[in-house]
C-alpha cells in the first residue's frame, strides 16, 4: 500500500510561497493527521497504516517548517489552522475527522471550534494546550532550550536537551535514538527551532471553557508518562471534563502509552469512528 505524495502551495500575505507536502494513503471517510511540534507526519500513528486497512483514507502532511514541507515567516496556531484549511480545501476535502497529537490536536480543536461544520470527530492525541497562550505546566524556558540547542549543536544537541530526565540508561537510549530519528526527517532544522520559539506563545483559543462549545465526539488519548512534563495528564482530563461527547483513554499504570504504539492506536482510533457513526459505507 503505497502513499501517494502531494503538495500544497499558499501565497502568503507577505508575497512568499510555502509548500506543505504530505500523502494518501487509502479510500472511504477521510482522516486528516496533524503532527507535534519538532515531529513529522509521521509521528501521529508512528506510520501505521491499519486505518487505510481499516477503510479510512488517511492524509497526513508535514507542517511548516517541518518534515519535507518549507520554511515560513512565521510559525503560530492561526497559521497552522489556515495552512489545515488549505490542505483540505485543495484536496476537495468539505468534512474530515481530525487526528492530532500534541500541537496538531491544538490545531485540530481550533479548526473545530472555527469550523464545526467540517469537524465530523475529534482525536487529541496527548493534548497538551490550556487554553492560552504557553502550554500548560512546562518548566520556564523547556522550548527555548530545545530551540537553543539544536541551533548550537543541530540534533546531537537537541537530543541531549530533550531527552527524559530521570529516566534509567536503558530507556534514556531508546527514547534518544527515537528523538533523533525523528529530527534527522527535517529538511530545515533550522525552521524546527523558530517553530519550538513561536507556536508555544502562540493562542489556538481562548480559555478551556470554549471546549464546551464543541459538538463533535472526541476521543482523548493521554498518556500516564510521569517522564514526559509536556503532555500532563490533568490537561487530557480537563478536556474529558469539558467536552460534551468525549471519551478518555489511557495505559495502565506502568504500560507503555497508547500514544507510541501505532498499530494499537490506529485500531482503537478506528473503533471509536465506528462507535459514533463515521465508518466506511
Amino acid at each position: 500500500m503505497e502513499p501517494e505524495l502531494f503538495e500544497v502551495e499558499r501565497l502568503l500575505p507577505d508575497g512568499s510561497r510555502l509548500i506543505l507536502r504530505g500523502e494518501l494513503a487509502g479510500q472511504g471517510p477521510p482522516v486528516v493527521l496533524l503532527h507535534g511540534l519538532s515531529a513529522t507526519r509521521r509521528n501521529v500513528v508512528q506510520g501505521s497504516r491499519a486505518l487505510p486497512r481499516r477503510g479510512y483514507r488517511l492524509i497526513a502532511y508535514d507542517a511548516r517548517g517541518h518534515g519535507a514541507s518549507s520554511p515560513a515567516p512565521s510559525y503560530g496556531y492561526p497559521e497552522l489552522i489556515e495552512d489545515l484549511e488549505a490542505v483540505l480545501d485543495q484536496l476537495g476535502l468539505e468534512r474530515v475527522a481530525l487526528v492530532g497529537s500534541s500541537m496538531g490536536a491544538a490545531t485540530a480543536m481550533a479548526f473545530a471550534l472555527r469550523h464545526p461544520e467540517r469537524a465530523a470527530a475529534l482525536v487529541q492525541i496527548t493534548p497538551a494546550y490550556n487554553g492560552a497562550a504557553r502550554t500548560g505546566n512546562v518548566e520556564e524556558g523547556a522550548w527555548e532550550e530545545m530551540a537553543g540547542g539544536l541551533e548550537r549543536g543541530g540534533v546531537d544537541a537537541f537530543v541531549d536537551v530533550a531527552q527524559p530526565a530521570g529516566a534509567d540508561e536503558g530507556w534514556k537510549q531508546v527514547a534518544r535514538e527515537a528523538i533523533r530519528q525523528r529530527m534527522e526527517r527535517h529538511e530545515h532544522p533550522l525552521e524546527v527551532a523558530k517553530a519550538l520559539r513561536q507556536i508555544p506563545s502562540s493562542t489556538a483559543w481562548d480559555g478551556l471553557e470554549a471546549l464546551q462549545r464543541v459538538e463533535a465526539p472526541v476521543l482523548i488519548v493521554a498518556s500516564r508518562d510521569e517522564m514526559d512534563r509536556l503532555h500532563p495528564l490533568a490537561i487530557a482530563q480537563e478536556y474529558e471534563r469539558l467536552l460534551p461527547n468525549a471519551e478518555l483513554v489511557v495505559e495502565e499504570e506502568g504500560k507503555s502509552p497508547l500514544a507510541w504504539q501505532g498499530a494499537r492506536l490506529s485500531n482503537a482510533i478506528a473503533d471509536f469512528f465506528e462507535r459514533v457513526g463515521y465508518a466506511p459505507s
